[in-house]
């Protein structure tokens, strides 16, 4: 069963689609960022991968240059369905500011919870392509669960929490058979449990712990990327243990304003229901 979709999601799917539409038309935007190295919009908003923020800033903005994305993600497995209706700007191919709103159902139980993201990003050092050095960014997500009966009843103790990460990020030029290979791993300090979907922390978990997120992606074409990508996660809930994520997926930058990404995930466990397999799609509008 599909929920209906609230006001201000259905809000941020016209925007997507809307920008999508307009860029389409455009000619492609200044800047001296590659195709596709912008990444697209992630499950928490911030550029990257489908499920792994990377050390990329939304967009194609240069120096002095401003960016603009509008996204929207779906995720189908089994028993569950994850949307995610984002937005982000981005300055100076240094900073960038992002808002997500995820919708989490739950087949089985009938139910809907409901997270907010505000995230920001800082670009440090190095360059993704332009330096020996790889591109270090740093960022924080800062997470609201809306309806936190169900995480408190299942041994979550808050509603609230801040996800702090790094990310290094380097396109290697003509890496396997003369194709460009983009690289990405992330450390993050978190209290999440499922992301925040169900709530942070419990009464035997108070403190962060240390994950780790692995990216790679393989530009076949200058404007179709081949990718896997992997996101540790802790496993704090004592009713049900919390499995590593996992995806494949292609990605099709149509132009610097427009990419769609499809793939298959892999969710493990979640909430004591096993294999929580299926399929991942996202649309991205930039400009």
């Amino acid at each position: 069963m599909v929920t209906a979709i609230p006001a201000t999601g259905r809000a941020l799917v016209r925007l997507t689609l809307a920008v999508a539409a307009l860029a389409i038309a455009l000619p492609i935007q200044a800047g001296s960022k590659l195709l596709g190295t912008g990444g697209t919009s992630s499950i928490e908003g911030s550029a990257g991968g489908g499920i792994v923020p990377w050390a990329t800033i939304a967009g194609y903005a240069s120096s002095d240059e401003w960016s603009a994305t509008a996204g929207y993600n779906r995720v189908l497995v089994d028993d569950f369905q994850l949307t995610t209706h984002s937005a982000a700007v981005s300055y100076d191919n240094h900073y960038e500011l992002s808002l997500a709103r995820q919708q989490f159902w739950i087949a089985p139980l009938q139910l809907s919870l409901e997270q907010q993201i505000i995230g920001v990003k800082v670009k440090v050092a190095g360059d993704l392509l332009y330096s020996d050095l790889p591109q270090l960014s740093v960022g924080a997500q800062f997470k609201h669960q809306q309806r936190f009966e169900v995480p408190q009843a299942v041994g979550a103790l808050r509603q609230n929490g801040i996800d702090w990460y790094a990310s290094v990020s380097k396109v290697y030029l003509d890496a396997i058979w003369g194709r460009n290979l983009l690289t990405n791993a992330t450390v993050r300090l978190t209290k999440a449990n499922q992301t925040g979907l169900l709530g942070f922390g419990s009464s035997d978990a108070t403190q962060y712990q240390a994950v780790a997120e692995l990216s790679a992606a393989l530009l076949v074409r200058h404007d179709v990327a081949i990718g896997i990508e992997f996101k540790q996660k802790p496993n704090q809930l004592a009713f049900a243990r919390e499995d590593h994520w996992k995806d494949l997926f292609v990605g099709w930058f149509i132009n610097r304003n427009v990419s769609i990404v499809a793939g298959y995930v892999d969710l493990g466990s979640i909430a004591q229901l096993d294999d929580q397999t299926g399929f991942y799609f996202a649309i991205q509008g930039a400009y």
